[in-house]
């Protein structure tokens, strides 16, 4: 089925040249990347997807807007808001490959957190064996341990963990170290992540690139880096805490 209503898209200038892998209609479209029609046109009207190339009437569609709404939903995945998904795509180059779009994707989908469960707050706690105060909830959250969703009072939580930050609350770990704690966790895990990916931008994929390796085998080896860097940072921050205390105790001496 082509796509014969009015799109939002075609107020802007169509592609000077019809590309001959535009193919799919925007309900093929919509269909291969699970959203409505509906959200599609939405995405299109915002600019998020270049405009369609045209046949009278008819908009179609191929890879490189499949790879834009591809990276939209790994974007909202990770809580970006629509302002942010913008700013995001308004910095990569518009003759960017559908393999290069795919790269920031691939880059993206690894390092979600891992939060497995979903409790409501009587779950919550009933799982934590008391009734979390607000400023106990507070600590959990400013700790990474819970996340709260778009619905009220329902959480994501790291039930691994979460008998540690108990422990933590037991022992009264105030609310307002947690907070600053988890400033200083971002700030330099925001660094570390944009070193590293800004690593695989300029060093990793243009190696795949030439090679003529598809993005998956890059997304491979994304998966299995995350665990070994998880764990070069986890020594490396236990190295830094046993100097810093042994600095300490030398400049006390």
């Amino acid at each position: 089925m082509t796509d014969t209503q009015a799109d939002p898209a075609t107020d802007a200038a169509a592609s000077p040249e019809p590309a001959d892998d535009e193919t799919l209609s925007v309900d093929e479209l919509a269909r291969r990347v699970g959203m409505s029609v509906r959200t599609v046109r939405f995405y299109a009207g915002r600019g998020l997807i270049p405009p369609p190339r045209r046949a009278g009437r008819n908009g179609y569609y191929g890879p490189h807007h499949i790879a834009r709404l591809e990276l939209v939903r790994e974007l909202q995945a990770h809580g970006f808001t629509l302002s942010a998904i913008e700013g995001y795509l308004d910095r990569i180059p518009d003759g960017a490959s559908p393999q290069d779009i795919a790269v920031h994707r691939t880059l993206l989908a690894p390092w979600m957190p891992d939060l497995p469960e979903t409790l409501d707050r009587a779950a919550l706690d009933d799982r934590c064996g008391r009734t979390l105060s607000d400023d106990d909830l507070e600590t959990l959250i400013a700790l990474r341990l819970v996340e709260p969703t778009p619905d009220d009072d329902v959480f994501r939580v790291a039930s691994a963990l979460l008998g540690l930050g108990m422990e933590l609350l037991d022992l009264g770990l105030p609310r307002d170290v947690a907070v600053a704690a988890q400033r200083i966790f971002h700030a330099h895990g925001t660094a570390i992540a944009e070193e590293l990916s800004e690593l695989f931008r300029t060093q990793v994929w243009p190696h795949y690139k030439e090679s003529g390796v598809p993005p998956e085998r890059l997304q491979a080896m994304v998966e299995r880096f995350k665990p070994v860097t998880v764990q070069a940072l986890v020594a490396s921050y236990e190295t830094a805490v046993n100097e810093t205390q042994r600095e300490s105790v030398r400049r006390r001496r």
